[in-house]
């Protein structure tokens, strides 16, 4: 019987170690798709975040301070809605994802960085949280280009 409940205890613990411990009452917060512990910090683009819980229980990125040094986590930039990929304060560099146009002028998304929120009902999207001059890139790397032009900016609307 000993023998019996030792298998079972050991079958159960199988696959806990990658994840977050079930011991762990906090909710994982994410950056990149990947699941990171409340309290954990993390460096991206010279500044440090640290995985909090919000007034409501959900996770959320506070962030802390600027730091030297590189990135700690993957940063592909806000380059799709971040809804289940990043949890809301991540921040990230703009892409062309973010392009919009004031009249007839384009306006690219990579010159801002962009903050995950949620509105009131949940959903996710990118939010303009500063100039790009604010991120530091890894490496070389710098902020993309869009391919994109004013050619398709008609009265305000992104074509």
């Amino acid at each position: 019987m000993a023998v019996l409940a030792a298998t079972a205890f050991a079958a159960g613990c199988i696959g806990t170690g990658a994840g977050i411990a079930e011991a762990d009452t906090g909710v994982a917060c994410l950056w990149a798709g990947d699941g990171y512990r409340q309290g954990l910090t993390i460096s991206a683009g010279g500044w440090n975040f640290t995985c909090r819980t919000d007034s409501g229980g959900g996770p959320y990125w506070a962030v802390d301070h600027a730091v030297n040094g590189h990135s700690t986590v993957h940063n592909p930039g806000a380059n799709s809605n971040p809804a289940g990929l990043f949890s809301p304060g991540a921040r990230q560099p703009g892409t062309s994802y973010n392009d919009f146009c004031v009249g007839s002028q384009l306006i690219e998304g990579a010159e801002d960085i962009y903050q995950a929120v949620a509105d009131r009902n949940g959903a996710m999207y990118w939010k303009a949280a500063g100039s790009i001059d604010l991120w530091t890139f890894d490496g070389g790397t710098g902020p993309q280009r869009s391919w994109r032009s004013s050619s398709l900016c008609y009265d305000g609307v992104l074509s």
